[in-house]
């Protein structure tokens, strides 16, 4: 790649809402965008449709496929300047409910996959001594509920890693950041589920999209690191 190449922004977690926003918002932005998902409809449909956009198949569960993965991004695009940590899985239930599988997967994509993808970021930040990680977390990382036996303990070790690496790659001129999404994104899905609620009382991708770019954007001498994003209906 040469100097005046596009910078790359990598969203890992491609769907529809957040992930989706996020390519959308980088690629307005000027961005090259990587798509990274394990299912490939979605991110192969908007590399299409968004100018430098080029999906990758992924399992951020999986040490091989994320390394295969960003040495593609690497050889097309160039090296990774943004990385957005949007993947997240849990499934919900309590401790009587989930399987040591749903527990184990919730923490091998919520923390195990963000210290996969950062280790692949990182290097090359380091030597560019600039770059930003924006994980996407959520409330259930301040808490565990009856509900949340398996997302929970795994979004709070994805909050801990976060701010580790913060504390480590600040100095270096690398901004982590943490994004905690409080309250129902909006969708189809989600506003079908609540008839009543007003369209703007869920959260808009487009917001939470807005947030990252402008963490990106901050000044070194006012960095933030754990940012909320709720509608302001939400109970808090």
């Amino acid at each position: 790649m040469t100097d005046d190449r596009a910078p790359v922004c990598a969203v890992v977690g491609i769907g529809p809402g957040n992930g989706e926003a996020f390519a959308r918002r980088f690629a307005a932005d000027g961005y090259a965008v990587a798509l990274l998902a394990r299912r490939a409809d979605l991110s192969e449909r908007l590399a299409k449709e968004l100018p430098r956009a080029r999906a990758y198949s992924c399992d951020v569960a999986d040490a091989a496929s994320v390394e295969a993965a960003f040495g593609r991004i690497r050889a097309d695009l160039g090296d990774v300047d943004v990385l957005i940590f949007n993947a997240g899985s849990g499934v919900w239930g309590s401790i009587e409910d989930v399987s040591p599988e749903d527990f184990e997967r919730a923490w091998r994509v919520n923390a195990f996959g963000l210290f996969l993808a950062a280790r692949q970021a990182i290097p090359a930040m380091r030597r560019r001594g600039q770059g930003a990680i924006i994980v996407v977390g959520a409330t259930a990382s301040r808490r565990g509920v009856a509900g949340t036996a398996a997302f929970a303990p795994a979004k709070m070790a994805q909050k801990a890693l976060a701010e580790s690496m913060a504390r480590h790659l600040w100095p270096a001129g690398i901004h982590v950041a943490l994004i905690i999404v409080d309250g129902g994104v909006r969708s189809p899905a989600a506003q079908a589920r609540s008839p009543g609620r007003p369209e703007d009382a869920f959260i808009a991708p487009s917001g939470v999209a807005d947030i990252a770019a402008a963490l990106v954007r901050q000044d070194r001498s006012a960095w933030s690191f754990e940012v909320e994003a709720r509608p302001y209906a939400e109970k808090w």
